[in-house]
């Protein structure tokens, strides 16, 4: 059997993850230090864990509706209403997804058709060029700069602005840079565009975790509402990676077709998940505000730190990650990080793993214990000297 013959030729176009190729060159040694991943060193809250163990036990193993359980839905309206302000219909305008990645990929499916073209700030997370692409539209890469600290600006995307245009994937707080958006920033965007047909895919998912101000949805933006999918989940704020549980909430005419797309390629997220998630989004602010005070401390910590040992760095200002510029130690991003995993045990993840502009970067996650922080440090402080000599 020939396979190139039978495989699609959209999907052997694609690249696989670069974060995933760097962290499988840890392969199974024990003595790497890793900053890589995004995913909180918390454990799930115990009352969130006790309510899936409990639904186990009681047998609660069934499908759900489509869109989700409803008590769910309508948790997750409360909640957006009472941290954000924004209203929504449980049952017309919420899907519950096997994470905020089924979220985006049901939002670019429903929108875009082949030639479309969806908007791009990069550097950014891996999966919106790829699942652009799988839906046969075209990724149009904005390049944010550090001198606007990886924000996106009202120029830039009026440059990037065509008559193919359908979609703007707006990711804030951003992966992997920590940058955000004030109200202010959102507004001169939405300022952009109005008077067109762009919809908006806000990828959310580290809304809560923000420093020193509260982050503003996009679609709580005047006249935003109506033209935004808003992609959020359970993995950051509550330490719920493992479960697996994300959700999107729109306007009922969006919602209806995404839910066809959800029915047949998911049918439901996983039940103990859902009924684990009803308890964090109506009983979980206390554990959102504790673990963002610890990111915030580990935030400032990591950032003074990078600066004692001669690596510049912007000052992040959400999500769990900072961005620091490595290139001034005459290697490239994936040279130094090689080098660095190589020769000290230490794995961050070069910046072009998210666009080619992070070239010069790389994405360390601060989503690790202060200890554990302080030992990938010292010895980066070391490999830094001795690139000096």
């Amino acid at each position: 059997m020939d396979y190139s013959k039978v495989l699609s030729s959209t999907v052997k176009s694609i690249k696989p993850s670069g974060i995933r190729k760097f962290f499988d060159l840890l392969g199974d040694r024990k003595d790497v230090i890793s900053l890589t991943v995004g995913e909180p060193d918390f454990q799930t809250p115990y009352h969130i864990r006790e309510v899936g163990i409990e639904s186990l036990e009681r047998g609660r193993t069934y499908y759900t509706s489509n869109d989700g359980i409803l008590e769910l839905r309508q948790e997750i309206c409360n909640y957006r209403n009472r941290r954000f302000g924004l209203t929504y219909n449980p049952k017309k305008e919420v899907i519950i997804t096997v994470g905020g990645s089924e979220a985006i990929d049901l939002g670019v499916r429903a929108l875009v058709e082949p030639g479309d073209e969806v908007i791009i700030p990069i550097p950014a997370f891996v999966c919106y060029g790829p699942i652009v692409e799988l839906a046969h539209g075209v990724p149009v890469y904005i390049e944010t700069k550090p001198e606007d600290e990886f924000k996106l600006t009202p120029e830039a995307l009026k440059a990037a602005i065509t008559p193919k245009t359908k979609l703007l994937i707006l990711p804030f707080p951003n992966n992997p840079t920590g940058a955000v958006l004030t109200r202010d920033e959102l507004k001169a965007i939405a300022d952009v565009l109005r008077g067109t047909d762009i919809m908006v895919l806000a990828d959310e998912i580290y809304g809560e975790l923000t420093y020193g101000f509260k982050n503003t949805p996009f679609a709580a933006i005047d006249g935003m509402w109506e033209r935004t999918i808003t992609v959020s989940g359970f993995s950051k704020s509550y330490a719920m990676t493992g479960w697996r549980l994300g959700y999107l909430c729109a306007p009922q005419e969006l919602v209806s077709q995404m839910h066809k797309i959800h029915q047949y390629a998911i049918m439901c997220a996983p039940t103990t998940s859902q009924l684990a998630a009803i308890e964090a989004v109506r009983n979980g602010d206390a554990d959102i505000a504790m673990m963002r005070d610890e990111y915030d401390r580990r935030r400032k910590y990591i950032l003074d730190g990078l600066r004692r040992i001669g690596i510049d760095c912007f000052e992040a200002r959400g999500a769990f990650y900072v961005f620091p510029h490595i290139g001034g130690f005459g290697l490239t991003s994936e040279e130094f990080c090689q080098r660095l995993l190589d020769e000290k045990g230490v794995a961050i993840v070069p910046g072009t793993a998210f666009g080619d502009c992070g070239e010069g970067y790389a994405r360390i996650s601060y989503a690790y214990s202060v200890d554990h922080i302080t030992e990938a440090l010292e010895k980066m402080g070391e490999f830094v000297e001795e690139l000096k000599k």
